[in-house]
């Protein structure tokens, strides 16, 4: 459980990351070795997550997506120093509940 934790947090690392990194170079004016490294972060992202164990890509990526919404909430808060109301925190919940009902229970 440790291993699978830790690869959603660094895919979920990688994927904002190189996200918010082009973002920089795009939106902001930063140089463009800030996209290169965003791409590679991104690239990174599509690697980690096929180390995963899970038999089913779809499943997979589907509780990436709410790993990443919890992520982006917290990378919002601590890099953009936005912090998060009542509805982001709510939101995060359910994300974390879904993503829990998704990769928890034994299936055939």
């Amino acid at each position: 459980m440790i291993l699978i934790i830790t690869l959603f947090l660094l895919a979920g690392l990688a994927e904002i990351g190189g996200g918010y990194l082009i973002w920089l170079w795009l939106r902001d004016g930063k140089p463009f070795y800030y996209g290169i490294a965003g791409g590679v972060a991104l690239a990174l992202y599509g690697v980690i997550a096929t180390f995963q164990s899970f038999p089913s890509f779809g499943r997979v990526y589907a509780a990436y997506g709410g790993v990443f919404i919890i992520l982006s909430v917290l990378w919002g808060w601590g890099v953009d120093r936005k912090t998060p109301d009542t509805y982001d925190l709510i939101g995060a919940v359910i994300c974390l509940i879904g993503v829990s009902v998704m990769l928890l229970p034994s299936r055939g």
